[in-house]
């Protein structure tokens, strides 16, 4: 099977949507005869990665207007990572110019037929729409999009957190459906991948027909050479990771965990750096918690994946992912992830693999998580046996391989090689 996997964020040195892009079109060359198509930005990092140049990949030059695009958003976005709906809605705008200059260098190859579908892999966002899925259409070539994953709403009890983002343009991301040429990329994409219930919802119901449901993240278990071998026993040793933001949710951690770290039931190592670290600190010296927390600040990503073995669970009450790879990464390592009940760690964790706190206020949520992190310290070999389930539905479901061969289900069915939709299990929507 020929594929031409656009891409234009993927980059194997890099983490998040580029990562994804990268992870994704490498696992589908190894189960397709695949061409990549990328941006130029990642093009040295992947001839790093052993590919050719021509015959694995081409890069297309768009600096002309995603660097300028770029540029703008810096400065717009109110502060280093913050502001990420006005870099996604920016991108968005900039991205048709990719696909234009795809087209001009192989729309006469797609045209010939000299590949059987065209599967855009990124951008991961339901706002970007596509010029070649039309094209795709008109010469017969299907076109396969996603994983899509987008659009979750930011809980009602944390507008505030949402103003302390910068996140302006989430009032009014609906918009983006009047923009031209959306609906016509749902109408002439022949498969649609899902990565979330909330993207779901958020692509209009009579295309139900052409959607899959595959989240998005995965991972390469050759990452995480060192797996969780030991039986937990108090203290438990916990982890979090993630950029220290107030929608992470460290803070409201450390406050359900308190009684716990000072009584000898957890120990808890945050590894991560933001500007919500000295209010961290804080809170740790204000409580007396310098015994039993440890804040690592920033570790590399290779690192992390070889530390985590060294915990029993991962506590990570973010209440706003859009896809919470992280979450995957930790299960892979052998650690129970305690993780808030919305958006993709309730995706992805279950309560045979973990822990699922409701989402509520923050005083509820601080509270639920008390209450769940008491029960495990009270019976730390419960975790021994989620810790076994967490990693078989990560090999089973949730590796690139696996990943990968989901897909091409989906591509065997726009081609005509299987009769039936593929279906992996339909999201569960309110």
């Amino acid at each position: 099977m020929k594929t031409l996997l656009l891409a234009e964020a993927a980059n194997p040195e890099f983490v998040s949507v580029p990562l994804v892009g990268w992870s994704s079109a490498a696992a589908l060359a190894r189960q397709t005869d695949a061409h990549l198509v990328t941006q130029i930005r990642n093009r040295e990092a992947i001839l790093r990665a052993g590919l050719v140049e021509g015959r694995d990949f081409t890069a297309i030059d768009s600096e002309a207007v995603a660097g300028a695009v770029h540029a703008v958003g810096q400065k717009l976005r109110g502060g280093q990572g913050k502001g990420w709906t006005t870099i996604t809605a920016l991108s968005s705008l900039a991205y048709p110019y990719f696909e234009w200059l795809v087209w001009r260098q192989f729309g006469k190859r797609i045209a010939n037929r000299e590949f059987d579908l065209v599967h855009r892999i990124t951008p991961l966002t339901p706002t970007s729409k596509s010029l070649i899925a039309g094209k795709c259409r008109r010469v017969g070539v299907p076109f396969v999009v996603g994983p899509l994953n987008g659009g979750l709403p930011w809980p009602k009890d944390f507008d505030h957190v949402r103003r302390q983002e910068k996140e302006w343009l989430s009032y009014v991301r609906s918009m983006h459906a009047l923009l031209p040429g959306h609906s016509a990329t749902w109408r002439n994409a022949k498969a649609i991948i899902v990565g979330s219930r909330s993207t779901w919802d958020e692509i209009p119901s009579k295309y139900d027909e052409k959607k899959v449901y595959i989240p998005e993240n995965a991972v390469d278990m050759s990452r995480f050479p060192e797996i969780r071998t030991g039986q937990a026993t108090r203290p438990v040793r916990a982890v979090f990771v993630g950029r220290l933001v107030p929608y992470k949710g460290a803070d409201m951690l450390l406050e359900a965990a308190a009684p716990l770290l000072r009584g000898g039931g957890l120990t808890l190592d945050i590894i991560g750096d933001g500007p919500q670290m000295p209010d961290l600190v804080e809170i740790v010296r204000r409580e007396g918690l310098e015994s039993s927390v440890r804040l690592l600040g920033w570790v590399d990503h290779g690192q992390v994946a070889k530390q985590l073995a060294d915990y029993d669970l991962f506590a990570f009450p973010s209440i706003r992912e859009f896809g919470g790879g992280v979450v995957v990464e930790a299960m892979a390592a052998g650690l129970v992830p305690v993780v808030v009940d919305y958006g993709g760690p309730g995706e992805l964790a279950t309560e045979e693999t973990g822990f699922l706190v409701p989402l509520g206020t923050r005083t509820e949520i601080v509270d639920r998580l008390g209450h769940v992190l008491k029960g495990i310290a009270d019976d730390p070999q419960q975790l021994d046996r989620k810790s076994q389930a967490a990693r078989l539905r990560i090999g089973r479901s949730f590796t690139w391989e696996a990943k990968a061969g989901q897909i091409v289900e989906v591509y065997r069915w726009v081609i005509g090689e299987r009769p039936d939709r593929p279906d992996y299990g339909m999201p569960l929507t309110d």
